[in-house]
């Protein structure tokens, strides 16, 4: 009784005749995801040089390529051949970490703002001072990491080119990690002005500016870290 109130009318039935719907078996494939062994960070590929070396070319890889050598972790690979379309969240860097639950030995893949914290995991804590001499050294290498991260990182963006990725191609729209808008102080004007009949939106951005606050904070670095070995005294570099 069920099946004849579920079945289709006769005129349905005829007109869906002319679109069978056909289940065909899966296709066996060779290809079998290798397990992961060892941490891993997807970076951009490094820039075509005579003298191949194994340094990104874009500054956010490379500025972790560098925090995970400082920190003292040697047992990191390297992959490039990873397009940013792959990454999390569409951007790169992505660290690939080995997970025990993983029945498929796929690992885990971490995006950059949650590398900190494993590594942490890793090595456990530095305690308060965070491997510098004292109090004050702390607080001036905050001090020069926001210079680092707002003048010096502003200049690197702005005087380096983009990656074009599809995700980029897909969404030119498509919000930032780090707008280069917050990394200067004080910010940028808008693009268009108070007696513009166009709404306010982008930012002009000097660039000469740019390049000589640039400058100056790496002249003001330079000067500051000397011959020393480790920055302020410090035992390691966290930031």
């Amino acid at each position: 009784m069920a099946a004849t109130i579920l079945s289709l009318p006769k005129p349905l039935q005829q007109l869906f005749s002319f679109f069978p719907l056909h289940i065909y078996p899966a296709v066996p494939t060779a290809f079998k995801a290798s397990a992961v062994t060892q941490p891993t960070l997807w970076v951009h590929p490094p820039r075509p040089a005579e003298e191949p070396d194994f340094f990104s070319s874009d500054v956010e890889c490379l500025k972790w390529q560098a925090y995970l050598a400082l920190r003292g972790l040697s047992n990191v690979a390297l992959r490039w051949d990873i397009s940013s379309d792959g990454a999390i969240e569409g951007r790169l860097p992505n660290l690939q970490v080995p997970a025990r639950e993983s029945k498929d030995g796929g690992g885990e893949l971490l995006p950059a703002a949650s590398i900190a914290d494993w590594v942490d995991g890793q090595l456990g804590e530095v305690g308060p001072l965070e491997g510098y001499a004292d109090e004050a050294a702390k607080d001036e290498s905050r001090a020069w990491v926001t210079l680092l991260e707002g003048n010096v990182h502003a200049a690197l963006i702005l005087f380096h080119p983009k990656p074009i990725t599809l995700f980029s191609l897909l969404l030119p729209f498509q919000p930032s990690s780090r707008p280069i808008e917050t990394m200067l102080s004080p910010p940028p004007p808008p693009l268009t002005g108070l007696s513009s009949l166009l709404p306010a939106y982008g930012s002009h951005i000097d660039r000469p500016a740019v390049e000589e606050r640039y400058k100056e904070a790496i002249s003001s670095l330079s000067e500051r870290l000397g011959t020393d070995k480790w920055f302020l005294g410090s035992a390691c570099v966290l930031s």
